[in-house]
């Protein structure tokens, strides 16, 4: 038998049953709130109301976009939006041995052209009816109406493009790939058209954050590119400004992330450019650096130098 205090008076035992339950639906109810119960996972539809697919002629949110393809096969996938670029690096002089050593090759196929698009029409080979979110700058690229509005004959022209293009899926959803694609093609020419970059004697590394492409030119004479890149997203803005290319680390690695940053070459605190081993046309952008192809790093890997001079200027569109 337990012994009692002589001092602690006792609730008779019905009582205390009820203040146990009434305490126990108390933490349910407290507990349900700050950690609610999923939805039980068997048949039939998850409780609450289904968002409605947006009307054809309501272009597509970018942030709503999903990959048209899966990724490739052997493609591995590192944690790339990291917010290490707000640091800078800790700097020091890297030996032969390590600079001989090439950064990993991406696994085939990475660096294909895919589109963007609605969920729904992942794998879905049938024209796309939905406008995209680019759809009349698209539209006034191929001299069509440019009325924002998804018609047959828009989806047959888009779709011309993009298989001219390599660009897959070939739905002709006006995507990010597809315009951003557009936008390279009449920068090649003269990407200093417009004459925001300097134009000087020595080399310097132009990168127009509005239409989402770099170059590197010497006086008039454009050295490398034009070719797209990735910029800060909103409230990760790449800086504007010019900089100079201040540390080239060619295998750097984040020990922060343990993801890699090939062919980084820093120009402003922790943001530089580097390659992914992504779509270069992915919607979210970067935390600050300047994304490019792996391809594309590698070869700017020997278009500059340290010490050049680096201009950006513009807006991220949607940043």
């Amino acid at each position: 038998m337990t012994e009692r205090h002589p001092h602690t008076p006792q609730t008779p035992r019905p009582k205390r049953l009820a203040l146990h339950l009434a305490a126990l639906a108390t933490c349910l109810t407290l507990c349900g709130a700050a950690y609610p119960v999923p939805p039980h996972p068997g048949p039939g539809p998850a409780p609450g109301p289904v968002a409605p697919e947006p009307a054809p002629d309501s272009p597509a949110p970018v942030d709503a976009l999903v990959p048209g393809e899966p990724r490739a096969p052997g493609q591995v996938v590192y944690l790339m939006d990291t917010p290490d670029q707000v640091l800078p690096p800790l700097v020091y002089e890297p030996t032969a041995a390590e600079e001989a050593v090439e950064p990993a090759a991406p696994a085939a196929g990475v660096e294909r052209l895919v589109e963007y698009v609605p969920g729904n029409e992942v794998g879905v080979a049938a024209c796309s009816r939905q406008a995209g979110p680019y759809q009349r700058q698209v539209e006034r690229w191929l001299k069509l109406p440019a009325d924002g509005k998804q018609s047959a004959a828009d989806c047959a022209a888009i779709r011309r493009f993009q298989t001219d293009h390599g660009i897959r899926p070939n739905s002709g959803f006006a995507g990010p790939a597809t315009w951003g694609t557009m936008r390279l093609l009449a920068a090649r020419a003269n990407p200093n058209a417009a004459g925001h970059c300097p134009v000087r004697r020595t080399r310097i590394a132009c990168v127009d954050l509005d239409r989402q492409i770099m170059w590197v030119q010497k006086q008039t004479k454009v050295t490398f590119g034009p070719v797209a890149i990735r910029s800060g997203r909103p409230g990760f803005a790449t800086r504007t400004g010019t900089y100079p290319v201040y540390w080239r680390h060619k295998n750097h690695w984040s020990t922060i992330y343990n993801a890699p940053m090939p062919y980084a070459q820093f120009f402003s605190g922790g943001q530089a450019f580097h390659a992914i081993y992504d779509n270069i046309y992915s919607t979210v952008g970067s935390r600050g650096c300047v994304n490019l192809t792996y391809s594309d790093a590698k070869r700017l890997w020997g278009a500059l130098a340290k010490g050049d001079p680096v201009h950006i200027w513009g807006r991220r569109p949607g940043a």
